[in-house]
């Protein structure tokens, strides 16, 4: 024999639940969620098409520990490494940092370009790296990104190239660095872009 619970009971019973769901770290959301988006997008109805030989696959960039997580970096001084309070990024940064360099040269209109989330198929063209940094520099009160790009063709030839883009001037607060972070990853998306071509 089960018993059934008073209809509001249930519902508080469940709003309890899902409170120790959802959250990060300790049930307390942030007060800031951090996303990347592309300032430079295909148009809507445009598409691509091409061959494996002609397609380029964008990887997601290896990290350090202080990216592989969802908090945002703040560099102290040079040797100490903080995380940005109330603050938090809604995705992997590097998986983000990924996703709006695919949309960035998707928007150049002169190649296939795939994510390598595991469905794509093998392409001769690849674009991974490094992201280096991706955060807030207290000392200089500026966001820094750093990208180590890494190109690679079938027939093994590789290239690399630093990217980086520092917006300085931006307070410590997450409503500031936020938006910073958004234009300094999408500065590094448009100078790869033109390396790709």
């Amino acid at each position: 024999m089960t018993k059934r619970l008073p209809h509001g009971l249930a519902a508080a019973s469940l709003a309890l639940l899902l409170g120790g769901c959802l959250g990060l770290g300790g049930g307390k959301l942030p007060a800031t969620l951090i996303a990347l988006t592309a300032t430079k997008v295909p148009a809507a109805g445009s598409g691509s098409s091409g061959t494996q030989d002609d397609a380029l696959v964008v990887l997601e960039p290896e990290v350090d520990r202080k990216l592989a997580v969802l908090r945002v970096p703040v560099r102290v001084d040079g040797s100490s490494i903080a995380y940005l309070a109330n603050a938090a990024w809604v995705e992997r940064p590097a998986r983000q940092f990924r996703g709006l360099l695919a949309e960035t040269l998707r928007a150049s209109g002169k190649r296939l370009v795939l994510e390598d989330d595991g469905t794509a198929p093998p392409a001769a063209h690849r674009l991974g790296g490094r992201l280096v940094d991706m955060g807030y520099d207290a000392a200089d009160q500026a966001v820094v990104v750093r990208f180590e790009a890494v190109r690679s063709t079938r027939g093994g030839a590789v290239e690399t190239r630093r990217f980086e883009s520092v917006v300085p001037g931006v307070p410590a607060k997450p409503a500031a660095i936020a938006p910073a972070l958004n234009r300094a990853a999408n500065a590094v998306a448009a100078d790869v872009a033109a390396w790709i071509g």
